[in-house]
This record gives C-alpha cells, sequence and structure tokens, in this order.
C-alpha cells in the first residue's frame, strides 16, 4: 500500500492535514459532552438536597446547550472532513488507475498474456476501487478511532481501577476476537479478487463469443462454466461475510457487557461509601460510562478497517505487481535519421514464446529490400505471424538480430519504430467512433485527400460512399456493425493513410473474396511504389505476383524465390500449390511467370 502513496501530490497531503485537524476537533466536542454531562448530575443531585429549584435549572439548560452545540460542531467537523477526504480519495484513485492504464499500454504480449486481458480490467477497476474504499473509510475511522480512545483512556485515568480493570478486559477480547476474525478470512479476500478476474474472463468470452455459443447451442455449457465460477465466488463471500458477521454482535455483546460491568461496580462502590462520596461517585459512574462508550466505540471503528483492509490491502499488492512490471519490450536511446530506408533484415533469429518447450523460429536470416514485395507463406502454425511481430517488437528476439533501416530494433523508441511501420493483423480491429476517426486514428494526422485515397487503395471506397454519412457514418464498439471483409478494409485503409515505409500484412487479405483480394493488391502495387510491402498469406494467389516469397516450415527457411522458382525448388510450396491450384494453373505459372 505504501508503494502507491508516491502517486499523492501535496493538495492530497494538504488536504490529508487539515481533515486530520478537523477528526481531532470533532474528536475534542465528542469527549467535552460528558464532562457537561457530569455537571448536569451534579447539579441535579444538588437540586433535590438543597432545593434552589430557579438557580439549578438554568445551569442545566446553559450546560445542556453547551453540549447540543458541541454535538452540531461535531456533525459540521464531520462533514468538513469527508469532504477532505473524499476529494483525496477521488484524486487518488484517478492518478492510480491513470497510471495503470499508461503502464498497460506499454506492455509488450508478453506481460499481456501473463496476467490476461480480465484481470488487467479488474485490476484497474474493481482494485482501485477498493484502494479509494479504505482511504476514504480509513482517513476518518483509523485517525478517529485511536485519538478517541486514547482521549478517552486520557480523562478517564486516576478513576476507580474496578472500572479500568472492567473496560481493560473488555477491549483484550475485543482485541483477540477481531485477530482470530482476521486469520480466518484474509486468505479468502485474496481468493476473492482472483475469483473476480474469473468472473470478468468467463462474462468477457461470453460477450464477445455469442454468436459462436449460439450458433453451436452452447448457452447451457457456457451457464453451467459460469455457474461453476459464481458458486464458487458466492460460497467464498459467503464464508467471508459469515464470519465477519461475528463482529457486530461481538461488539454489542461487550458494550452492553461494559455497561453492566460499570453500573454493577459503580453500585456496589456507591452501596459501601459514605455520604459525602456518593455523589463524587455517581457523577463518576456517569462520566467513566459515556467515556467508556467512546472507547468501546473507536475499537467498533478499528473493527470496520479491519474488515475493509485486507481485501483492500489485497488490491493493493495486485496493482502494485502491474507498476512495478518491468517491460520486456524496452525502448531504446532512439535513432534518428537513418542511412537507409524501407528495408527489413533478420541476422540469425531465433525465437520462443515465454514458458514454450520450443523455438518458434530457428536461426533465420532474410533481407527484404526497398520497394520490394516479399511474402511469407506456410502451414498454420510454422512461426509465420510470429516472424513479422518481431519487426514493430510485439516481441524481442531471443537470439540475432532484427534490423529496420540498418538499424537494430532494439534501438529504436517504440514510438520512432512505429512511426516506419504500418501494420494491419489478423483480426481486424475497429474503434467506437466514425469512420474517419478510425482511418485518421492515433498520429495519422491525414488530410481529408489522404483519407479519401487511403479508402480508394483499400477498395473501401464503393461501400462507404453508400452509407448515409459517408466517413462519418457510427462505427459500434470493434466495429460490429460491419462485414469481416468491410473491417479488414477499413484496418488496411487505417494504414495506408499513415503512408509508412514499410507496410506488413499479417494474412490480412484472406478475409476478402478473390475478387476483391486481387483489385487491391493491384492498387497498392499501382500507388504504393518504392514502399516495403511484408505479406502473411495461406493462398497462393495472394502472393503469386510476390517479387519474393519464403517458405516457412517449423520455424525455418525452408524455401526462398519467386512463384515460379519456388515450384521447380521448394517442395513443401510446391505441395501447398498443388492443394490449392489445378493442374491447369500450375502449368501456366511454369511456363508463364
Amino acid at each position: 500500500m505504501f508503494k502507491l502513496l508516491k502517486y499523492t501530490k501535496k493538495k492530497d497531503w494538504l488536504f490529508a492535514v487539515l481533515a486530520v485537524g478537523f477528526i481531532v476537533v470533532q474528536v475534542w466536542l465528542e469527549l467535552k459532552m460528558p464532562d457537561y454531562m457530569n455537571i448536569i448530575t451534579q447539579i441535579a443531585q444538588g437540586k433535590s438536597s438543597m432545593g434552589n429549584t430557579t438557580y439549578e435549572l438554568s445551569d442545566i439548560w446553559s450546560n445542556g446547550g453547551k453540549m447540543l452545540l458541541c454535538a452540531l460542531g461535531s456533525m459540521v467537523s464531520s462533514v468538513i472532513t469527508s469532504f477532505f477526504v473524499v476529494s483525496v480519495a477521488a484524486d487518488f484513485s484517478a492518478r492510480v488507475r491513470e497510471a495503470l492504464y499508461v503502464k498497460v499500454q506499454g506492455f509488450s504480449n508478453n506481460e499481456i498474456n501473463k496476467f490476461s486481458t480480465a484481470s488487467l480490467i479488474t485490476r484497474s477497476t474493481n482494485d482501485v476501487q477498493q484502494v479509494q474504499t479504505l482511504i476514504t473509510m480509513g482517513l476518518q475511522l483509523m485517525i478517529k478511532a485511536p485519538i478517541t480512545a486514547v482521549w478517552a483512556i486520557l480523562k478517564i485515568a486516576g478513576k476507580q481501577w474496578q472500572w479500568s480493570t472492567a473496560l481493560a478486559v473488555a477491549v483484550g477480547f475485543m482485541v483477540i476476537a477481531i485477530m482470530v476474525i482476521m486469520s480466518l478470512v484474509v486468505k479468502k479476500f485474496k481468493k476473492i479478487q482472483k475469483l473476480t478476474d474469473d468472473i470478468n474472463r468467463v462474462t468477457r468470452e461470453n460477450l464477445t463469443g455469442i454468436r459462436v455459443i449460439r450458433a453451436y447451442n452452447a448457452e447451457k455449457y457456457q451457464e453451467e462454466k459460469f455457474e461453476e465460477t459464481n458458486e464458487d465466488m458466492t460460497n467464498t463471500q459467503l464464508y467471508t461475510g459469515r464470519v465477519m458477521a461475528c463482529i457486530g454482535p461481538i461488539m454489542s455483546m461487550v458494550m452492553n457487557g461494559i455497561a453492566l460491568a460499570i453500573y454493577w461496580i459503580g453500585a456496589y462502590l456507591i452501596n459501601n461509601s459514605d455520604i459525602f462520596g456518593f455523589q463524587t461517585l455517581f457523577g463518576d459512574m456517569v462520566v467513566y460510562m459515556a467515556y467508556g462508550m467512546q472507547i468501546i466505540a473507536s475499537f467498533m471503528m478499528l473493527s470496520m478497517m479491519f474488515m475493509l483492509a485486507p481485501r483492500s490491502l489485497v488490491s493493493a499488492k495486485r496493482i502494485n505487481e502491474v507498476l512495478s512490471t518491468d517491460y520486456t519490450v524496452k525502448d531504446g536511446k532512439g535513432v534518428g535519421e537513418t542511412k537507409q530506408q524501407g528495408t527489413v533484415e533478420f541476422k540469425n533469429v531465433s525465437f520462443s514464446y515465454p514458458d514454450g518447450q520450443s523455438a518458434v523460429l530457428s536461426n533465420i536470416s532474410l533481407k527484404i529490400n526497398k520497394g520490394e514485395t516479399v511474402a511469407f507463406i506456410g502451414s498454420t502454425g510454422c512461426g509465420k505471424t510470429s516472424l513479422v511481430n518481431l519487426i514493430p517488437r510485439f516481441y524481442d528476439a531471443n537470439e540475432g538480430e532484427v534490423l529496420v533501416d540498418g538499424e537494430n530494433v532494439k534501438n529504436y523508441k517504440k514510438e520512432e519504430l512505429a512511426k516506419k511501420i504500418g501494420y494491419v493483423s489478423q483480426k481486424a480491429v475497429l474503434f467506437s467512433g466514425d469512420i474517419a476517426s478510425n482511418i485518421n486514428f492515433g498520429d495519422n494526422n491525414a488530410d481529408e485527400n489522404a483519407v479519401n485515397e487511403a479508402l480508394l487503395i483499400s477498395q473501401s471506397e464503393e461501400f462507404v460512399k453508400t452509407l448515409d454519412e459517408g466517413v462519418y457514418s457510427h462505427v459500434a464498439q470493434s466495429g460490429q456493425n460491419f462485414s469481416g471483409g468491410q473491417k479488414q478494409r477499413l484496418s488496411i485503409a487505417r494504414a495506408l493513410a499513415r503512408r509508412s515505409e514499410i507496410f506488413i500484412f499479417d494474412d490480412t487479405f484472406s478475409a476478402l473474396d478473390y475478387k476483391t483480394d486481387r483489385i487491391l493488391r493491384d492498387a497498392l502495387k499501382e500507388n504504393m511504389k518504392g514502399t516495403t510491402l511484408i505479406i502473411v498469406a495461406q493462398r497462393i494467389g495472394t502472393i503469386i505476383d510476390a517479387d519474393k516469397i519464403f517458405v516457412v516450415d517449423n520455424g525455418e527457411i525452408v524455401g526462398e524465390g519467386t512463384h515460379k522458382e519456388l515450384l521447380k525448388t521448394c517442395d513443401t510450396y510446391k505441395e501447398i500449390a498443388q492443394s490449392q491450384l489445378s493442374e491447369e494453373e500450375l502449368n501456366y505459372a511454369r511456363n508463364e511467370l
């Protein structure tokens, strides 16, 4: 928890100090009231013995009014304290959420996979809320309770030792009870936060995959899957709730018990006192009762903190786990101007995923020159996507070097490298907003002409024109109001609007029909001259006219050349071609290409 304090500001500390000041005022006013109560008690006793009704009644009204003013002053102090505390907690939580968001933005796929998306969402929302609640309650209860308890104890110091002994026994019993209860629930609170991750994960899967679930009539299966996690969460919460529910009755029993003990001991002392000690003992008993209740109430407030603190501290630890995680892909010092442009080179590159049992890529060496259209093809899981993901540094190679424009990608700042590369992923990703904001995304800074050109080249212009608001038409979350092919073409347009040196199309064209695929590639060839195009594909037709094709098999380059050359020299490529093309098409390729 203390590690998170670095996200506080001077304003927070100022407000906290002011809150403490008003808490002290509040406690002083609350502890002042028993003094007036003692005076009123003594006046009442004087009235019954002396019979001076007028004088005693006016004093009672005077001291009663002072008690009322103390109560009103305590209420005002409490309201002002709440204002400062809520302000501190809300601002602090906002900064922690922002820090989490910024931190996650810098995560590579390694860190994302380590925590999981569902867990990162929970840590940025539920866990931050738990910490905010702890601050809101803690600044009030954790400060007020000990001040009240110590101050009240000083007030009754020197009174009858019998009352002090009874109060000490009650407090000791409460402390032991709270410690036992906390030992039973702390581990369960840790489990609750993990189960919250699981519920978030299952719910997220259900919402994103709702079409597949319905298509396979898997609603019952998903319900059972959710029910299992939900039941585990419910049982854990019931356990902690039932254990924590014991605190209330224990506190009530202690309060009633100490009240009974104070009156019983008081009755015994008064019964054995003389006529002169009666009034003093009776007044002391009333005052001791009031202060004793204040002390017990302080421990009740602390018990509330003990209910909140374990789960909040678990949440703080989970937040710190994210914030203290080192980036596996770190910013370089920066490269600036480079002698080369649009080139990519792999030098003896090997790569394996974290916790992977075997290498995904082994000793890859290849060179891609400026303006070339280069393709990677191979069976599913052969390492094509892993290979191109090393270029924009979604991962870093375990061995060897990946060079962009002659410089190791590790030397670039992330922002610097990203500007050189236009990337289109296998899965089309659109963001809620409109078409224009999706194409002119991030730091594209494309003007209207550039947006229109990107739409034209990506073959998106035709369907965009049919929309009522054109490029300003609404895009739903994840682009759910567009078809798969339309989303993919808009994703391509977004990359093209960037006008980068290098474009990476990671199995991008598989969502397009053959005609659109062909027209789009022709448009790229015509309009992107001098730009390096890297294409990962499953279809031979998509890469048949590439300047160079690399055949990937089991993480190794087993073939390199043009389509025609590979048909003669690479058995793996020939097998792929035979599975997709007719004999007539193959013969044409051998003779004509």
